[in-house]
């Protein structure tokens, strides 16, 4: 079984059906889907995706978690070795925001086979990184 791991703007895609990234995030969890892979989020990613949700109130946020239990997606810990390599990731690449460099560092900590993001801005690193446009 292969390991794919989704950055935010993946699952804020799925979600919000008005994003630019909707068609193609939902391709990609149902492609990672049929191939068998399982997915996670990083648990930072899992706060971003979690903002808009929050602010909006109401029930928004349990759609986020019963969408991710439903999937499933499960949420990876960010410790002390993947919290390093992010570290190492930023101060390589001065362009790469914190919040992406976790991820990058989690999927690379985790061994995955492969790294979904919405984002094009990400320098090359130890994993293959699938970027939807």
């Amino acid at each position: 079984m292969a390991l794919t791991v989704v950055d935010a703007g993946v699952v804020i895609g799925v979600l919000a059906g008005h994003d630019a990234h909707h068609p193609r995030a939902k391709e990609a969890l149902a492609a990672a889907r049929d191939r068998g892979d399982r997915l996670v989020l990083p648990a930072s990613a899992y706060a971003e995706v979690l903002v808009g949700p929050r602010r909006a109130g109401g029930e928004a946020a349990d759609v986020v978690d019963r969408f991710l239990d439903a999937v499933p997606i499960s949420i990876a810990p960010i410790d002390r070795r993947a919290a390093a390599h992010a570290a190492e990731l930023r101060g390589r690449h001065r362009s790469l925001r914190l919040p992406d460099a976790l991820v990058i560092a989690v999927a690379i900590e985790l061994g995955a086979d492969r790294l979904v993001t919405t984002d094009s801005a990400w320098p090359d690193v130890a994993v293959r990184v699938e970027v939807l446009r």
